[in-house]
């Protein structure tokens, strides 16, 4: 029969923001990282989103650049330190709804894991605090002096989730029919394809058009929604307006 299983993104699904982003900012406070550089072309590519003319995912994409190459040549342990007092300070700021679910699943005996493109020693402290059973995250490359080399090993897009996806289905003895997933983009897709659950937590424009074109995830998707103090649970038939 095999094990259910539960599979979690963090950011945007667990995560109420991005964990990256919060590091990023205390790398900022604690000048490991020059404060100069956020006022560059950063501030604007975050500006533009904040006033909702842009999207987030493209000031995601050009913060994670910057991110990785600062972090070049840093020492492990003091990038630990700070990953920690991130953790420490934002680990509760997460939905509701996902956190509820995280808990459900631990106590229905269900393995859960995180599989998340946000760095490996940020999610290792957020899959020690919520209690998983194990987790996969971008992996920042150090060296023999535990240094960072500027190179990782991406884990946020869709190809290289379903790889992690795998490997903890050959290990656990995972029956995937009885299993769940929770995604917010298309970066989930795989996960959400794959299980006969699957969860839609606050889904991106992209990540919904994708649900309503495939047959499977538009007959199989929960879609929630999770604003102020109200959850709510919509159809992927739910239309989609432009302004």
């Amino acid at each position: 029969m095999g094990n259910v299983a539960a599979f979690f993104d963090i950011d945007g699904t667990l995560f109420r923001n991005s964990l990256m982003i919060e590091h990023f900012k205390k790398m900022i406070k604690y000048e490991v990282i020059d404060p100069a550089i956020w006022y560059g072309d950063l501030r604007d590519y975050y500006s533009v989103w904040e006033r909702r003319y842009g999207d987030f995912e493209v000031y995601l994409e050009e913060l994670a650049e910057v991110y990785v190459k600062e972090l070049k040549g840093i020492n492990k342990d003091y990038i630990e330190f700070i990953a920690s007092q991130v953790i420490k300070i934002n680990g509760e700021k997460v939905y509701k709804y996902t956190r509820s679910r995280v808990k459900w699943h631990k106590n229905s005996g269900h393995k859960v894991f995180f599989i998340s493109g946000a760095p490996d020693f940020l999610v290792e402290k957020m899959a020690k605090k919520y209690g998983v059973t194990e987790y996969r995250a971008t992996e920042y490359v150090v060296d023999e002096d535990n240094n960072f080399t500027g190179e990782i090993i991406k884990m946020w897009d869709s190809e290289n989730k379903q790889k992690a996806l795998d490997e903890f289905v050959d290990k656990y003895d995972v029956n995937l029919d009885l299993s769940y997933s929770y995604g917010d983009t298309t970066g989930d897709l795989s996960m959400l394809k794959m299980v006969g659950y699957p969860v839609a937590i606050n889904p991106n424009r992209r990540l919904l058009e994708a649900i309503k074109q495939d047959g499977y995830l538009r007959s199989k998707t929960l879609i929630i929604v999770e604003r102020k103090d109200i959850i709510y649970k919509l159809s992927p038939d739910v239309e989609i307006l432009d302004v």
